[in-house]
């Protein structure tokens, strides 16, 4: 084949790859979708978090004192912060890991750490004030509090400050987590691809880069997931803790350190 007739091939190929705001927008959206899901078990893991519970009690509290809906509480504010946090962490990490050159299969992993890392930042700064409210929805046992008034009683207690509670910690955890998370996938899809055969488009691979990207994320974010918990539940009129260090101290010093997993 002539070269002037595999130059459109090319060129549609360019113009089918997403641009930097069509991969937010579709990571968004598909993040907004899938949070319907998932929330039910964000909420469990947070009142974990809180009260030291076990996963057992803690469903069984949740259903018998609040009833079923009790696990969708706050799941406006999620999809406010999926819509802000995860499309900018998930729809640009691709364009940003091209953008610094780490695209390539063979880039050097620490590359693709610092586009996940990068976009991961961005993003948590930018869905703060709603991980703040959604925390707070979510530990409230008792009637669900209106949006407008949990608004208004952080703003009128805090000022804008309290809606960027914990913005340091969130900013860290959302650098490991999409470092780890996006890093490991990409180096292990083409562990996986080499040493399996299966392309890289594989679902097979996609699965098992899954499975290991999410098992390494889950042990490196525990502890500042823990800790952002902590400083986003703090009562709207007043603040428990003096900033992340404070936090960490006062948690590990009353609960282990082992409760930071």
């Amino acid at each position: 084949m002539s070269s002037s007739e595999q130059a459109p091939t090319a060129t549609m190929a360019e113009l089918s790859k997403p641009t930097l705001l069509m991969s937010t927008f579709l990571g968004g959206t598909a993040a907004i979708f899938a949070v319907n899901f998932t929330h039910p078990l964000d909420l469990i893991k947070t009142r974990v978090q809180v009260s030291q519970d076990g996963i057992i009690q803690t469903c069984s509290n949740t259903m018998r004192n609040e009833g079923v809906l009790a696990f969708w509480k706050g799941v406006p504010w999620a999809y406010l912060r999926e819509g802000s946090y995860t499309a900018i962490r998930l729809g640009a990490y691709a364009p940003v890991r091209d953008a610094i050159g780490a695209g390539a299969p063979d880039a050097p992993w620490y590359m693709k750490f610092l586009a996940g890392a990068l976009t991961g930042a961005i993003g948590s700064v930018a869905g703060n004030p709603f991980d703040v409210l959604k925390t707070l929805s979510q530990t409230n046992k008792g009637a669900s509090i209106p949006l407008g008034s949990l608004v208004g009683d952080m703003y009128q207690n805090q000022g804008i400050a309290g809606f960027y509670r914990g913005v340091e910690v969130n900013v860290m955890r959302a650098v490991v987590l999409n470092a780890t998370k996006m890093g490991v996938y990409d180096v292990a899809k083409g562990r996986v691809v080499d040493s399996t055969g299966w392309s890289r488009k594989d679902p097979r691979t996609a699965f098992c880069s899954s499975f290991l990207a999410g098992f390494f994320m889950t042990c490196t974010v525990a502890p500042f997931d823990r800790i952002r918990t902590n400083l986003m539940n703090q009562p709207t009129e007043k603040k428990v803790y003096d900033g992340m260090v404070d936090c960490l101290v006062k948690t590990v010093r009353s609960e282990g350190p082992l409760s930071l997993w």
